[in-house]
C-alpha cells in the first residue's frame, strides 16, 4: 500500500505551522501482528456496534472505504474521505490540543499511525489508528456531526489555555507513550500516572482550554445520542475500545442529558468513564458549543479576556472595538471600574486587521512590546473611532498638531501626531506620534526617543484569543516534542512469531497456500504457548475449511491458555464466538 498523504487539495490549505506535526504514516512499518489486532478489533466492533452505535457509524464505515480486514492507508482514506470534503494525516501521537483542533477548523482528520500492542487491544491512552481511523473516521460521514466537528475546532483553536494545560498535556502524552512502550516498567506507569493524577487535582481555576477540551471528550470521544434511557454510541473513545463500548451501555454507568454542565466536568484519561454525556441529536451538540462560545473571551474581550491572555504566558491576540489586532505575549492591564485602560505585550508583537498584518507594524517593527490605552477620552462623549474627520481637527486630532490625550481611567499621551491609520468604513484605527510621553498617574508608560510612538484605536476590547490574527506575523515553525513515541525492538523471538502470522494472514487472503496450518500450530505451542490470537485466526481457519478435527484441537489449546491467562480469557471467548457466528446457518 502507498504511504503518500498528499492526494487531497484540502492539505494544501494547510499552513505552514499545522504541516511540521504531519509525518509519514510508514505503511510498511505495520507487522502482521498489528495488522491481526486491527482485524480482531473491526471485526468484534462491527458485529457488536452494529447493534449499539448510532446508523452513522456503520454507514460511514462504507463512505470512509475504512476495511476490516486491513489497517487502512492514509492515501486510501483521503481518496475517498475528499468526497465528503475532509481529509487526513499522520501524525506522532499526541499533539498540542490548539494545534489538533486548528487540524479540525481545516477539516483534517489527525490520525496517530501507531497501532496498540496486542497486550492493549482492549483499550489504550495513547492516541493509535484504530482509535482516530475505525474511531473518528466513520461518524464524520454524517454532515450534521461533520460541521460541529469542524465547528468546534474553529472555536476550540482560539481557547486561551494556561500554563498548566501544557504540562498537563506533556505528562498525559508520556504516559501515553510509555503505556504502549514496551518493556516499561510497573513502577514508571505508576509514576507517570501519579504525576497526571496530581496535576488533575491541582489545575487550579480551569482555562478556556480545560473547559472545552471537557466538551470536545464528552463528545467527540465518549458521546452518546439519544435518550438517557435507550442511548447509542457515537465517541470516537467508545467506537475504538472493545472493553469500554460494552461498559458504556450497562448500569454501571450513569447516563446524563447533554448540556453546559459538561465543560465542567473532569475526566480521567487512564480509567473508564464512571458517568457519559447523552445528546438527543447531533443538532443538540452545535447548540452547547455555541452556549459555551458566548462564556469565552473570543466573544466577551474585556478585562477578564486580558488577564486570561496574561496568565497563558503564550501568543494571544487582543481585537479592539475598530477592528485592529494586536499580537503577541500579554504581560500588563491596567484597570479602572472593572475594563481594561492601557495594556501591555513583551517582545515580538504584531498590529492586524481583519487578520491581516498592517503594513509597517509586523513584528520587526514592534520587536521589544507594544501598549497602548483603551477607552473614550476624558470629558468627550464622542469615542475616537466614531468622529469624523471635522470632529477630529475640532478636538486638535490631526496630523502635524502637538496633542496631550486624557483617557477616562488616567492615561495621558502627550506628543506630536504624525498621521493616522482608517480601515475600509473610514473608522481611524491607529495614531502615530513623535516626541511622545504615556503616563498614567506618576507612571511613565512611554517616554520620547527616536521611537515613534503608535496607538492603537479602541473604546473597549471586544475579542481576545490564543494565537496571532496573521499567521504570517509570526515563526510558528517551533514545536520539538520532548520525546517520542517509543517504536518496538524486534527481538529474533519477535520476528519468528511475526513470520508466523504473516504465514497465517497470506493463506487466509489466498497470497499462499502452500503452508502447513498444523506445523504453525505445533510451533505456536512449543514456542509461544501464551499467544492466543494466532490460534484464534487458525481456528477460523480450520473453520473454513470444514475441518473439524483441527479446530477442536486449537480449541482445546485455547482453553489452556484461558486457564493460564484468565485476563484474556473473554477475548479468546469473543474470537470463537465471532467465528462460530459466521458459521451458524
Amino acid at each position: 500500500m502507498e504511504t503518500a498523504y498528499k492526494s487531497n487539495p484540502l492539505l494544501d490549505r494547510l499552513p505552514a505551522h499545522l504541516k511540521q506535526f504531519i509525518k509519514p504514516q510508514n505503511y510498511d512499518d505495520y507487522t502482521s501482528i498489528n495488522q491481526a489486532v486491527w482485524r480482531y478489533v473491526m471485526r468484534k466492533n462491527v458485529d457488536y456496534l452494529s447493534r449499539v452505535a448510532h446508523e452513522s457509524y456503520t454507514e460511514g464505515l462504507q463512505k470512509t472505504g475504512i476495511s476490516i480486514n486491513n489497517i487502512p492507508s492514509m492515501y486510501g482514506m483521503n481518496r475517498i474521505l475528499k468526497n465528503i470534503g475532509w481529509a487526513a494525516v499522520a501524525v506522532d501521537g499526541f499533539i498540542p490540543p490548539n494545534a489538533f483542533m486548528e487540524f479540525q477548523a481545516y477539516n483534517v482528520l489527525v490520525i496517530a499511525s501507531d497501532i496498540r500492542q496486542l497486550e492493549n487491544i482492549e483499550y489504550t491512552p495513547a492516541p493509535d489508528i484504530i482509535h482516530e481511523g475505525a474511531g473518528h473516521a466513520p461518524i464524520i460521514a454524517n454532515p450534521e456531526y461533520a460541521e460541529y466537528l469542524r465547528r468546534f475546532g474553529e472555536i476550540g483553536c482560539k481557547a486561551i489555555s494556561s500554563a498548566k494545560d501544557y504540562e498537563m498535556y506533556e505528562a498525559i502524552r508520556h504516559l501515553s507513550i510509555i503505556k504502549e512502550a514496551e518493556g516499561t516498567s510497573a513502577s514508571a506507569i505508576k509514576d507517570a500516572e501519579e504525576k497526571v493524577a496530581f496535576l488533575q487535582e491541582n489545575m487550579g481555576q480551569p482555562s478556556e482550554m480545560a473547559l472545552i477540551r471537557n466538551l470536545h471528550w464528552w463528545t467527540v470521544e465518549y458521546g452518546l445520542i439519544g435518550t438517557v434511557e435507550n442511548p447509542k454510541i457515537y465517541g470516537a473513545g467508545l467506537l475504538s475500545s472493545i472493553g469500554e463500548s460494552k461498559w458504556c451501555m450497562t448500569d454501571e454507568v450513569k447516563k446524563i442529558p447533554y448540556s453546559l454542565d459538561a465543560a465542567y466536568q473532569d475526566f480521567d484519561i487512564t480509567k473508564p468513564q464512571p458517568q457519559l454525556f447523552v445528546t438527543p441529536d447531533f443538532a443538540h451538540l452545535s447548540l452547547i458549543l455555541e452556549e459555551f462560545a458566548n462564556t469565552m473571551a473570543l466573544r466577551k474581550g474585556g478585562l477578564s479576556g486580558l488577564e486570561k491572555l496574561i496568565e497563558s504566558k503564550a501568543l494571544g491576540t487582543l481585537e479592539l472595538s475598530t477592528g485592529i489586532q494586536i499580537s503577541g505575549v500579554f504581560n500588563r492591564v491596567i484597570a479602572a471600574e472593572g475594563k481594561p485602560i492601557y495594556f501591555q505585550t513583551s517582545g515580538k508583537t504584531a498590529l492586524s486587521y481583519k487578520d491581516k498584518e498592517l503594513v509597517g507594524h509586523g513584528t520587526i517593527q514592534h520587536s521589544q512590546g507594544f501598549g497602548s490605552p483603551v477607552g473614550k477620552l476624558k470629558g468627550i462623549n464622542l469615542a475616537i473611532e466614531d468622529m469624523s474627520p471635522r470632529d477630529l481637527k475640532a478636538y486638535n486630532i490631526y496630523e502635524g498638531h502637538q496633542v496631550n490625550l486624557e483617557f477616562e481611567g488616567g492615561v495621558t499621551v502627550s506628543g506630536t501626531i504624525i498621521t493616522g491609520t482608517r480601515n475600509l468604513m473610514g473608522k481611524i484605527i491607529l495614531i502615530s506620534f513623535k516626541d511622545c510621553t504615556v503616563t498614567y498617574r506618576n507612571e511613565v508608560l512611554f517616554q520620547p526617543s527616536n521611537d515613534i510612538y503608535n496607538m492603537a484605536v479602541g473604546k473597549e476590547a471586544i475579542s481576545a484569543y490564543s494565537g496571532p490574527a496573521d499567521i504570517q506575523s509570526f515563526d510558528l515553525i517551533t514545536h520539538v516534542p520532548s520525546e517520542k513515541t517509543i517504536k518496538q525492538t524486534k527481538t529474533d523471538t519477535t520476528k519468528k512469531l511475526e513470520a508466523l502470522y504473516l504465514q497465517v494472514r497470506e493463506f487466509r487472503e489466498g497470497k499462499n497456500r502452500t503452508i502447513s496450518r498444523h506445523k504453525v500450530f505445533e510451533q505456536i505451542q512449543e514456542f509461544f504457548p501464551e499467544d492466543w490470537l494466532l490460534s484464534v485466526e487458525l481456528y477460523e481457519l480450520a473453520r473454513m475449511s470444514g475441518d473439524d478435527e483441527f479446530s477442536a484441537e486449537i480449541k482445546a489449546h485455547l482453553e489452556t491458555v484461558k486457564q493460564n491467562k484468565p485476563r484474556v480469557g473473554h477475548l479468546i471467548d469473543d474470537g470463537i464466538l465471532l467465528v462460530d457466528g459466521a458459521f451458524v446457518q
